[in-house]
């Protein structure tokens, strides 16, 4: 019976790298597929002078990053995806704090609250986007005819939403964070109902008022927890295309134009793909170097 156990135990001890292997390989499956191919297949792009419907593609090095590097447009769409997202991030976790104060203590319909609010998250973004487009148009917008009925405006004088450059751009990113605040605001929450009650209690009874207990404790303790939401906020918004195609399509004269939609204009409706390509891979260097500086920041704090 020993040995028969032992051989049991030896049996089960050898199958299960093999069942973690098998678990696991639906997730590797996917990130393959759906990632890796398609990065791989950017990289073999970029090095290349493919083209939508071209013949063969041959080989040319860096002449792509050489190129982009000395167009207008890219330094452009470098310049705004960088206002947009700093812009963006430091709205958005203003908002998100707010909110995840108010909505940390119980009160009557708190949970109606918290669904209402979690709404622009889960709706499909290009659903969203596409109602901020009517409400943002220069001739139906909601906001022009309220600022008439204010008597701020004259009729039929009222801004350019998205046809002024300053205006684009404050839209594309006002609409950004409208979608972006539910997703910090639950992260944030969740980091704060998980600080221990001792702590700010025992702030209280020392005499510690709201801002001394927000700014010198609570958000202290927060550090890893912010670093993650500015983390995927960043990544969120850097990458994003989907708000600026819609609303703006880069425009007026590429005056929201940002990495990924220049890349999707070059590649796709340009139809030069190696120079799309070289300019998605743009992408990946500066979010691994913003990855690694907030997971830095998130190791460094303690968490209590």
């Amino acid at each position: 019976m020993a040995v028969g156990g032992g051989k049991i135990k030896s049996i089960g001890a050898a199958q299960s790298p093999l069942l973690g292997f098998a678990m696991f390989s639906p997730a590797l499956l996917y990130i393959g597929l759906l990632i890796g191919a398609p990065f791989v297949l950017a990289v073999f792009y970029a090095f290349s002078d493919a083209r939508i419907g071209g013949g063969e593609m041959h080989y040319v090095g860096l002449e792509n990053f050489r190129s982009i590097l000395q167009s207008p447009s890219f330094r452009k769409a470098l310049e705004n995806s960088i206002i947009f997202t700093i812009c963006a991030q430091i709205i958005v976790m203003v908002c998100a704090n707010i909110l995840s104060i108010a909505l940390e203590k119980p009160f009557r319909g708190r949970g109606l609250v918290r669904f209402l609010i979690l709404l622009p998250w889960v709706a499909p973004v290009s659903l969203g986007t596409i109602g901020w487009k009517w409400i943002l148009d220069s001739i139906y917008s909601v906001i022009t005819w309220v600022l008439v009925w204010l008597h701020i405006v004259k009729p039929y004088s009222g801004p350019y939403w998205l046809g002024e450059a300053k205006l684009a751009m404050a839209s594309v990113i006002l609409v950004h964070c409208w979608r972006l605040i539910p997703f910090s605001t639950v992260i944030l929450l969740a980091g704060r109902t998980a600080i221990p009650k001792e702590i700010p209690e025992a702030a209280a009874i020392d005499g510690a008022g709201f801002w001394r207990t927000t700014f010198q404790i609570n958000l202290p303790i927060m550090t890893p927890i912010l670093s993650v939401a500015v983390l995927f906020g960043t990544i969120f918004t850097f990458t994003d295309m989907t708000v600026v195609y819609i609303l703006t399509a880069g425009g007026p004269y590429d005056s929201t134009q940002t990495l990924p939609s220049l890349a999707f204009a070059t590649g796709i409706q340009g139809s030069d793909l190696a120079a799309g390509a070289a300019i998605s891979l743009f992408l990946v260097p500066v979010l691994i170097a913003i990855a690694y500086l907030m997971l830095r920041v998130a190791h460094r704090s303690e968490v209590i």
